[in-house]
């Protein structure tokens, strides 16, 4: 059942693990997970389990969209990209070559995927997230399954990083899941209608799920753990004494976030009314595009100095018709200015501290140095 959460033990080994017991066969240990051979391409059942804890690694589900993002097993120097110990990487480039292949490829050669996540409760628990089909109806090849360059202490590696699609369906049948197990059809009993109609015509049916309104807290507007709150630091340490300095870094990060962003020109802190920078979002394709004007302010404050009224009112009254705002802020955003953005309907987007790190990560800098050696390369002091 999507979102239920499956007990495991508490005893302290492998004995307690919830997934083993659910999936016999797939394994107790580790992110993949499976029912075969991935060497053999005779994996007919995967299991991707995560436990949203590694911060260098920083799997995603985006539930509005139905897209995961997860990385592979290579995280460490010294092996090639698909030599590892479980064949993750083998078992990725796989699936993901046979998702673009015949239907009778996807059929044969593309196990299903159940996510699995790490719950927050004792023991361990696990919560189903979903079922997983290769790629995305919007995402390119590259997009879909990319190696990526690390690096650890200064030697080079290679990872993947794939993404997913969550499937529109909220029950997987125990009698379907043992069929699999078995080596039966995958696509006959109790098969759900989605995967059925993804493996005969690679057609996507996410599940998508808009979230609602909710004002956030200040401990979710910033980051919860050490490396993140140091990374976070690094930056305001960086351009302490010259926060209009910012700026730039701000609209670098909304770049992160906003990848469709066009130009964007920095104004003078001196002849900026109020707007740090403007700019253009670009829709449509590239033979006919249409860009939408936004402004941007950045705010370089400290973990205890929050984004009040008294900024985001500037923001809101520089903004003209059919146009829209960005706050990017190292802090946070105060319970008043979020309930006045979301009530009054202002086309505002409210970046803070833990958006920042956030997507400083799915980028690649996990790290302080790493987010030191951005910060000297791309914003040099004066």
């Amino acid at each position: 059942m999507l979102d239920a959460v499956y007990a495991g033990g508490s005893s302290g080994h492998s004995g307690d693990d919830a997934l083993a017991r659910l999936l016999p066969g797939t394994g107790n240990q580790g992110g993949f997970r499976y029912a075969g051979s991935p060497a053999k391409g005779t994996v007919r059942l995967v299991v991707l389990y995560t436990s949203g804890g590694e911060v260098d690694w920083p799997d995603h589900l985006d539930t509005e969209t139905g897209t995961f993002t997860y990385y592979g097993d290579n995280k460490t120097p010294g092996k090639g990209l698909h030599k590892t110990p479980r064949n993750g990487n083998v078992l990725l480039r796989d699936a993901f070559d046979h998702s673009h292949g015949t239907a009778g490829d996807r059929g044969a050669k593309v196990p299903p995927f159940l996510l699995f996540e790490k719950a927050r409760s004792k023991g361990r628990a696990v919560r189903f997230r979903g079922l997983l089909a290769p790629g995305g109806p919007t995402l390119t090849s590259d997009d879909e399954l990319a190696a990526i360059w690390r690096s650890t202490e200064g030697k080079r590696f290679q990872n993947y990083r794939s993404r997913f699609t969550v499937l529109d369906v909220e029950q997987i049948s125990r009698n379907w899941i043992t069929h699999v197990l078995d080596g039966g059809d995958v696509l006959a009993g109790e098969c759900p209608g989605v995967w059925k109609t993804w493996v005969q015509s690679r057609v996507y049916r996410p599940l998508l799920a808009p979230a609602t309104t909710t004002i956030r807290s200040t401990a979710d507007q910033l980051p919860a753990d050490k490396t993140g709150k140091a990374m976070l630091e690094e930056i305001r340490q960086h351009f302490q004494g010259r926060e209009s300095d910012f700026e730039a870094c701000a609209v670098a990060i909304w770049r992160l976030i906003a990848p469709s962003t066009g130009t964007v020109d920095v104004t003078r802190p001196s002849r900026d009314g109020g707007r740090d920078a403007v700019g253009a979002y670009v829709l449509g394709p590239p033979a006919s595009p249409i860009s939408i004007d936004f402004a941007l302010e950045a705010k370089c404050y400290s973990p205890d100095n929050g984004v009040g009224v008294r900024e985001v009112s500037r923001l809101i009254s520089r903004i003209r018709h059919r146009n829209f705002g960005v706050l990017v802020s190292t802090s946070y955003f105060n319970r008043q200015v979020q309930s006045e953005v979301q009530e009054d309907g202002h086309p505002i987007a409210l970046v803070c501290g833990r958006d920042i790190i956030e997507a400083l990560r799915q980028h690649g800098r996990t790290s302080v140095p790493a987010v030191r050696d951005w910060l000297q390369q791309s914003f040099p002091k004066r």
